[in-house]
């Protein structure tokens, strides 16, 4: 079908100009957006919430922005694309058969469809299998039509495939078929020499084996090791259905907010709180994360505050376990480290602290209650051990963790659903603290400080499982014991 492109006027740029793309890693989410430019305009894929990102980048790269492009309809974070868009003027592409509250502000795209601008073009390609509409995008050289890189979103994943299972219980399988037969007509139609450039990598829940974007790679380079490519569909389907594990609760919320249309991001500092203002806070059930870290919090903390070290992992789990809706406050010692927890929060929809707090902590709230706990490692535990029958010990992990290794003796209690659970910990500690351990540490900090904030006696691991083996513990792989 003819291109779809920019006004006459708009472009001016010579169509052998030499096109490149750039990458904006959002860690924490283990999401990448793409810019493709060729020195003069930019296409932007997949960009994440905090939309200033993309503007800097591309004014480094002396680019302006044409098209905002994304390729589904996201469930793990909220998409800056509608105000990307907005701010620039671009167009914005997404599935024309995606319903969205904004039908009227985006370009619908479907199958085929062929965008041009100055020196790029952009063919779409409908990939279901991580979602029903889901799109890939292939740019190219408008110049001498070849194929440069594969933007395939949430389908084609370095080494393993976008998951399923997000849509629902009852849809997983046909997706999953789906799927396999995207990925299979992509390797197809598109020449080895592609660059694959998927937006799901290391560290996000939607891609299934933990895949590693972190080295760049073709599609040629995938054809070792990309199981759609190397099984067939019965097969491929086992493999990718059973490694699915569980995903952060928040996901539930961000279709819904990605379909009705963000609103911009918020950035602004939240007012400060006095400790009368934090203890009434408190007292309403809104939730005070303390992002210092996890040493820090133990030695001291403030009776019924949450710990959740500022860094990468920060939104994952604050959006797994706070309940929707609550208001948050942040405290830490430095303005930065709340800035920087309220960028991460504002990526999956928590648009703005309640308040903050940001001054040395011995300030926080004077005359309130702190509280603290041990911090051990595993040669302890093996020590305690070794004297007697040794402490409870609750592994935090999840479900699939728990099944490939855990502490002899150990019970598990995954972290999302401690809170719910307070009681059967309480009973474990009847005669003394519960130690609780994850694999490195982070998680077990987060769970130490909910349990402290309900009353259980606690001492955290901090440690990796590693170190299990050597300090001389048992590590098994039986039932899960609950």
């Amino acid at each position: 079908m003819p291109a779809l492109e920019l006004p006459a006027g708009q472009e001016g740029v010579a169509a052998t100009r030499p096109i490149r793309v750039a990458t904006l890693e959002t860690a924490g989410l283990g999401n990448h957006s793409h810019i493709a430019t060729d020195g003069a305009v930019a296409v932007v894929v997949d960009p994440p919430r905090d939309v200033d990102r993309c503007l800097e980048l591309c004014g480094r790269l002396g680019a302006r922005i044409t098209w905002v492009l994304e390729t589904h309809l996201h469930n793990d974070y909220v998409s800056g694309g509608l105000e990307l868009a907005r701010i620039t003027g671009a167009r914005y592409g997404l599935a024309a058969a995606e319903e969205v509250a904004f039908a009227g502000r985006r370009v619908g795209l479907r199958d085929a469809d062929l965008l041009a601008t100055g020196a790029m073009t952009i063919r779409v390609v409908h990939t279901p299998g991580h979602t029903d509409h889901h799109l890939a995008f292939v740019l190219g050289e408008a110049s001498s039509g070849r194929p440069v890189a594969l933007f395939s979103g949430g389908s084609w994943l370095h080494g393993t495939a976008g998951r399923t299972d997000l849509l629902g219980p009852d849809r997983t399988e046909a997706l999953a078929r789906a799927q396999w037969r995207s990925i299979r007509r992509l390797a197809r139609e598109l020449p080895a020499t592609v660059e694959l450039r998927p937006t799901h990598g290391f560290g996000s829940f939607c891609a299934p084996g933990g895949s590693d974007s972190g080295a760049l790679a073709t599609l040629g380079d995938e054809g070792t090791h990309q199981p759609a490519l190397l099984l067939d569909e019965a097969s491929f389907l086992r493999q990718l259905i059973s490694g699915f594990i569980a995903y952060p609760r928040y996901y539930r919320e961000m279709a819904p907010i990605n379909r009705r249309g963000p609103e911009p991001i918020d950035l602004r500092p939240a007012p400060g709180a006095t400790p009368e203002e934090l203890a009434r806070r408190r007292a309403a059930g809104e939730w005070i994360v303390d992002l210092r870290p996890r040493t820090e919090f133990a030695g001291a903390h403030i009776d019924g505050w949450i710990n959740i070290e500022g860094g990468d992992s920060l939104a994952t789990y604050l959006g797994w376990l706070l309940p929707w809706g609550t208001p948050v406050v942040l405290a830490a010692e430095e303005e930065a480290a709340v800035a920087d927890a309220q960028r991460a929060m504002a990526r999956i929809g928590i648009d703005r602290p309640a308040a903050q707090v940001s001054r040395p902590f011995p300030t926080w709230s004077p005359g309130a209650r702190t509280r603290n706990y041990p911090v051990v490692t595993f040669a302890d535990l093996a020590a305690a051990r070794a004297r007697g029958a040794g402490p409870p010990v609750i592994d935090i992990r999840r479900d699939d963790e728990w099944g490939t290794g855990h502490l002899a003796g150990a019970h598990h209690l995954a972290l999302p659903d401690l809170s719910n659970r307070l009681d059967e910990v309480q009973a474990l500690a009847a005669n003394g603290p519960v130690w609780v351990h994850c694999a490195q540490g982070f998680r077990a900090a987060i769970a130490a400080s909910v349990l402290d904030a309900g009353g259980v006696p606690v001492v955290l691991v901090s440690d990796t499982l590693a170190a299990a083996a050597t300090a001389g513990l048992e590590l098994r792989t039986d039932p899960d014991p609950g």
